[in-house]
């Protein structure tokens, strides 16, 4: 009978794979590293809690033409061609010197700034034929930021407006 032989096979083959299973026993292979978990960090809000209006001013934005939001982010765009915009985002368990490496690649001014106790980064650039600004604060595990794109306001700072909208976000922040 043929069926004997491949039966009695099958069975070994059945009894090898059993003992080669995991045990209790970790030392036959390499110790993985559970994965970092992040706390969260405060509470931001919607828009770093400033409002359209409080953008409009402190950035000197004559006119909205579209604003965006969604869950970590919210954008202002003034009218016409070659206007100004104005962004906020948040980023919860991302590191921030990820961020200002980022910066830093794009060929940016970039330095260290304290607001409110809170450390992070400023850069500013002119590529592309117009002022860009990203103030970004650090928040343990998490940041937010701000930046501003197409500032052609005459003796304004670039980055005056980015810093007065983080200022509101840390004083507001739960």
């Amino acid at each position: 009978m043929r069926f004997k032989p491949a039966l009695v096979v099958g069975l070994a083959c059945v009894v090898v794979s059993a003992a080669c299973g995991s045990g209790d026993d970790d030392s036959a292979g390499p110790a993985r590293i559970p994965p970092k978990v992040s706390e969260l960090g405060p509470f931001v809000g919607e828009c770093g809690h400033v409002s359209d209006d409080e953008v409009r001013s402190l950035a000197g934005l004559p006119a909205v033409s579209a604003v965006f939001r969604n869950a970590t982010g919210c954008n202002w765009q003034s009218a016409g061609t070659s206007s100004a915009v104005v962004t906020f985002a948040s980023y919860r368990g991302s590191p921030i010197d990820r961020e200002r490496a980022w910066v830093e690649s794009k060929d940016r001014t970039v330095e260290t700034i304290t607001v409110q106790g809170r450390t992070g980064f400023q850069s500013f650039g002119t590529g592309y034929g117009s002022t860009t600004c990203d103030f970004a604060i650090g928040l343990g595990d998490d940041f937010f930021e701000w930046s501003t794109f197409g500032y052609t306001v005459v003796g304004a700072e670039p980055c005056g407006a980015a810093r007065k909208l983080a200022e509101l976000t840390l004083g507001r922040m739960q």
